[in-house]
């Protein structure tokens, strides 16, 4: 064999071993790339379990443990990956969202799920909810209104291998009476009133959670059937993107986007032996007082933390047109006792207002503060625009991971139109 073919020969061979080494070393630098980003989903969602579910007052073992194996991040569009454990609702296309993951855990310990259940759920949304549900019963079967959504969701699930959950493409209103009954119905969306279809498919005994009311006045119900009728229990407010469709089409009550106005701003609406400030979800860590310490009237809001980074909040959602509202001004009294920031300098009381497209896009964020010290009560006030796309506002207010007593009272807003 002649030199030059020699030659040719073993540069082949050394091309082929370098090139076999530097595909080991990419495919071992992807491996630990995946690794890495594992690593900090895990512990975000630790994180975020131990604060926003633990911390918040859900005891149950199982639903805590299947909160901490559902990766949240596989049904969050990727562009807001990054978003995927806060405790916050986020957009998922389609004018939908996917439910906080407090309220997700939430509504699953209050279904008390077996493992013998056949559970329906009304808004398969992103299918979190339906994911989260899958280890702890024998079956999910979801209804989506949303095509796009729906056959999204599916395909999710499925790469997930959550088997024991099927999906469907249409208006949950009608509920899914091949497979009925059901022993458990779990609502994600919100109708006016709870759909008759969705009383009959319940099993004799069985339970539905389910948010009902106006579109940014609802309530969360837990209710059980017996003797063919449900007996509801009120669970606490909440906010919930409306059921489409049927639902939707005989909503009697319709939001006002030309008049956007607070419920129960000034705290005087209340309720016998209810834990809850009235027209206020979400809440963490606030009580109602009652007495002369109040700016006016007889009662107003306190919220109040000693762990510096766990959730002190509420907030309320109102409808608003930018194209007619100009500019919105909020005021409100505020009193302050030893209040300061907790472990970033994120972690401050302050008011906040999200504005959202007709997609449930954000599209401006504006706020009011931060308050730190201490102080009696003294007016706050600050005049904001409207983006013109806004076509729906949500008012955070609370301490946000601060520390100290942060008191509100005679919480309003006002607006001029363009």
């Amino acid at each position: 064999m002649s030199n030059r073919i020699c030659n040719s020969l073993s540069n082949r061979l050394r091309f082929k071993s370098t090139l076999t080494v530097v595909s080991i070393f990419t495919f071992w630098l992807v491996q630990q790339a995946d690794a890495q980003v594992a690593d900090r989903y895990e512990t975000a969602r630790k994180q975020m379990v131990n604060t926003a579910v633990i911390g918040s007052g859900v005891k149950h073992e199982r639903v805590i443990q299947s909160m901490l194996k559902t990766p949240r991040h596989e049904f969050v569009p990727t562009n807001i990956r990054n978003q995927a454990y806060f405790d916050m609702a986020l957009p998922i296309g389609g004018q939908q969202t996917i439910s906080a993951p407090f309220i997700v855990a939430y509504m699953t310990e209050a279904l008390d799920p077996k493992a013998t259940d056949k559970v329906l759920e009304i808004g398969t949304g992103s299918g979190y909810q339906a994911a989260v549900l899958s280890p702890l019963v024998r079956s999910v079967y979801s209804i989506e209104i949303v095509e796009e959504l729906g056959y999204k969701a599916k395909a999710t699930l499925n790469k997930l291998k959550y088997d024991n959950v099927k999906t469907k493409v249409g208006d949950g209103f009608k509920g899914w009476p091949e497979y009925a009954p059901f022993d458990k119905i779990i609502v994600t969306c919100s109708p006016e009133r709870v759909p008759i279809p969705l009383v009959q498919q319940l099993r004799e005994g069985g339970t539905m959670v389910i948010p009902v009311g106006q579109r940014y006045q609802q309530t969360m119900y837990i209710m059980r059937k017996t003797n063919g009728k449900l007996k509801s229990e009120a669970l606490r407010p909440t906010l919930f993107v409306p059921m489409t469709g049927n639902a939707e089409d005989n909503r009697q009550v319709k939001p006002d986007p030309l008049n956007p106005m607070l419920f129960n701003g000034d705290f005087e609406l209340v309720k016998e032996d209810y834990d809850f400030l009235i027209g206020w979800y979400y809440q963490r860590q606030v009580k109602l007082v009652s007495g002369n310490e109040a700016a006016q009237g007889d009662h107003f809001a306190q919220f109040s933390n000693e762990t510096p980074g766990l959730s002190s909040h509420m907030l309320q959602g109102f409808a608003i047109d930018g194209r007619a509202i100009n500019s919105l001004g909020i005021q409100a009294q505020i009193k302050l006792q030893d209040v300061r920031q907790g472990r970033t300098r994120d972690e401050i009381p302050l008011f906040a207002i999200s504005f959202y497209d007709e997609s449930r896009r954000e599209v401006g964020v504006v706020s009011l503060g931060p308050f730190i010290g201490t102080h009696n009560w003294s007016p706050v006030q600050k005049i904001v625009r409207v983006p013109i796309q806004a076509r729906e506002a949500i008012l955070r207010v609370g301490l946000f991971g601060g520390v100290g007593e942060f008191s509100i009272d005679d919480l309003q807003l006002r607006f001029t139109k363009r």
